[in-house]
C-alpha cells in the first residue's frame, strides 16, 4: 500500500509538472552526415504562475538518444548543461546544445532524440515529445592526406580531408567537408559548406598552411569559395559571379591559393554605411558678408 501511495505522488507530480511546464526540441534540419554536428534547440515555457530555478545540477537536463533501426546507440557522456538561471512565470527559455560529441551516430538510418527536465523544487521530472532526425551516407567526391603543422621537428601528424556531396531532403545537393586521420577510421569533425549543382565537379587544393581551399558551383553562373582549417572548422566563405570570366583556383606567385577570374561578391561588413537624412548634419544658412 505504501509503495502504491508513492508511486500515486510520482504520477501527480508528472501531471502536474506537464501541465504547467512544456519541453519542446527542434533541429534546424533533418538530416545529417555522420559526425556531423548536430545542433538542437530545447525550448522550456514556463506556465506554472511560479518562477523556476534551472540549470543548478548537472542532471537537470539530460538526453537520450535512440535507433529506430534497433541497434544500441552508445552515449560517450553526458550533454555538458550546467549554468543557473531562473526562468520567470510566461517566459521561454532556449537552451542549445550539440549532441554529436556524446553520442555513437556514425550509422546511417532513422533516430530520435528525448529531452528530460528535472524539476528539483517540485521532485518531478518531464520528458519532451521526441524528436525524429536521419543520418544519411555521402558520395565521395575526392580525398588528400596532409601534414598538421607543428611546432616540433619530430614526425608530423597526417590527416586527410574529404569533400563528400549528400541529397539533403531528397532534393537538395550539400557538399560536405570531413577531415580525419589518414585511414578514416578516426573523424575529427564534419562540417556542412553549402548547396552546390550536380553538373560541376568542385576545385579543390591544400595551400601551404596544411589549409584546404575549395571552390564550388551553386549557380548557373554563382560560386562559392571556402577556406577550411587542419582542425575542419572554415576559416572563410566568400561568393563569386561567372561575369565576364569563370573563376577557377591558382597559385599566385607568392605560393598562396588564391581565386582567379569571375567577380567577388561584397560582404555585408564591407559595403559603405549609408546614413539616412535624419542622421546627416543639419544644413546651415551661409551668413553673407557685410564688409
Amino acid at each position: 500500500m505504501k509503495t502504491l501511495f508513492v508511486f500515486s505522488l510520482a504520477v501527480l507530480a508528472f501531471l502536474h509538472a506537464s501541465a504547467q511546464v512544456s519541453v519542446d526540441l527542434s533541429l534546424d534540419q533533418d538530416e545529417f552526415l555522420p559526425c556531423e554536428s548536430v545542433p538542437l534547440a530545447v525550448k522550456i515555457t514556463n506556465r506554472s504562475g511560479q518562477q523556476l530555478h534551472l540549470g543548478a545540477d548537472a542532471d537537470w537536463l539530460t538526453f537520450n538518444v535512440e535507433s529506430s533501426d534497433g541497434f544500441v546507440v552508445i552515449k560517450n557522456a553526458e550533454v555538458p548543461v550546467l549554468g543557473e538561471f531562473d526562468l520567470e512565470n510566461m517566459q521561454l527559455a532556449i537552451k542549445r546544445v550539440d549532441l554529436q560529441p556524446y553520442f555513437s551516430m556514425t550509422k546511417p538510418g532513422r533516430y530520435r532524440v528525448i529531452a528530460t527536465l528535472r524539476i528539483k523544487d517540485w521532485s518531478a521530472q518531464l520528458a519532451s515529445p521526441p524528436q525524429p532526425f536521419d543520418v544519411i551516407t555521402g558520395a565521395k567526391l575526392w580525398q588528400q592526406d596532409f601534414g598538421v603543422p607543428g611546432d616540433t621537428n619530430g614526425a608530423p601528424m597526417v590527416r586527410k580531408y574529404t569533400l563528400e556531396e549528400a541529397n539533403y531532403l531528397k532534393d537538395q545537393l550539400r557538399l560536405y567537408v570531413q577531415v580525419s586521420d589518414a585511414a578514416e577510421a578516426t573523424v575529427y569533425k564534419v562540417s556542412a559548406l553549402g548547396p552546390m549543382v550536380s553538373f560541376a565537379h568542385p576545385e579543390a587544393q591544400v595551400d601551404r598552411q596544411s589549409r584546404l581551399n575549395v571552390l564550388w558551383q551553386t549557380g548557373a553562373q554563382s560560386f562559392s569559395d571556402a577556406i577550411v582549417n587542419p582542425d575542419g572548422t572554415v576559416a572563410s566563405l566568400d561568393y563569386y559571379d561567372n561575369f565576364f570570366s569563370r573563376p577557377h583556383l591558382a597559385v599566385n606567385d607568392d605560393g598562396d591559393v588564391v581565386v582567379k577570374g569571375g567577380t567577388r561578391r561584397p560582404k555585408p561588413m564591407e559595403l559603405p554605411v549609408v546614413k539616412s537624412p535624419i542622421e546627416l548634419p543639419a544644413l546651415t544658412k551661409p551668413v553673407p558678408d557685410t564688409k
